[in-house]
């Protein structure tokens, strides 16, 4: 890129799981990335604004994403209503700062809450000015079910484009379990694709999260696309350090993941 300021590239704090949230700013700043997003879960910093502020503040990495509690294992944080839980995902990103709140597509059993969905997210973008970016998700294999067998458990179902949005988070690692085409979902998404996961996969019916280069994904193709297309969105990478036998192999994995970016952003 020459005139135009480059994508700035975060990292989510799940990538430092079961690391606390802090952890995530302090290795952004050591790495140097441009910011964090914060995955909010049963870390207590997650769900702590102060606690965030102060360790933006104390690090000098900015928050540039808010994933809201929306997985299945956060469906009582902050709230039961998960209305209320995006409500206070937008609350914190304005306090915080973050252009992004990250956002499931609605389960199938929250029939209120998916009725309302889209009208919700229209709402808060419109008297917040925080970006809603939703994501794409992948079916799973059902208890008891054969190898084969994959079901939803979102609705209409696990792209987000299939409704239509004005702004989307597109998930290579989702991509991946999903078996889809990440530059055919990215063409979809258009102009609203704002803000992406990188990550990697095999194509097994997983969340892998794999550092970028390490799975099937065109992570590098995709980023080279957008640059080439003057994305001004964010890239943040969201990969899977738990199996890291040290506490350097965490960082060179984090650094790798980093480097990739960079490399392919054109930075």
């Amino acid at each position: 890129m020459t005139d135009e300021q480059p994508v700035p590239v975060g990292l989510s704090t799940a990538s430092v799981w079961p690391l606390k949230a802090g952890t995530a700013f302090e290795l952004a700043a050591e790495l140097g990335y441009d910011g964090v997003e914060v995955m909010v879960w049963a870390d207590p910093v997650s769900q702590d604004v102060s606690a965030l502020r102060r360790w933006s503040r104390r690090t000098g990495v900015p928050v540039l994403s808010v994933h809201s509690p929306s997985l299945l294992i956060t469906q009582r944080i902050w709230s039961p209503d998960p209305a209320v839980r995006l409500r206070m995902s937008v609350d914190a990103a304005l306090e915080l700062g973050a252009r992004t709140v990250v956002v499931h597509p609605p389960f199938r059993w929250q029939r209120r809450y998916g009725d309302a969905f889209g009208d919700l997210v229209d709402e808060l973008e419109e008297s917040s000015g925080v970006e809603i970016a939703v994501e794409n998700m992948f079916k799973v294999r059902p208890p008891g079910g054969s190898k084969n067998s994959r079901v939803s458990a979102f609705r209409p179902s696990i792209d987000p484009t299939d409704v239509g949005f004005r702004h989307y988070t597109l998930d290579l690692s989702h991509t991946a379990a999903a078996e889809m085409d990440a530059l055919a979902l990215a063409q979809r998404m258009g102009d609203g694709l704002s803000h992406v996961h990188l990550a990697d996969g095999t194509g097994l019916p997983k969340d892998e999260h794999l550092v970028p280069g390490r799975g099937g994904q065109p992570c590098a193709e995709l980023l080279e696309k957008l640059v080439s297309n003057g994305f001004t969105g964010q890239i943040v990478l969201e990969i899977n350090t738990r199996h890291a036998v040290t506490a350097a192999q965490r960082v060179r994995d984090l650094a790798e993941a980093l480097l990739f970016a960079r490399f392919h952003l054109g930075q």
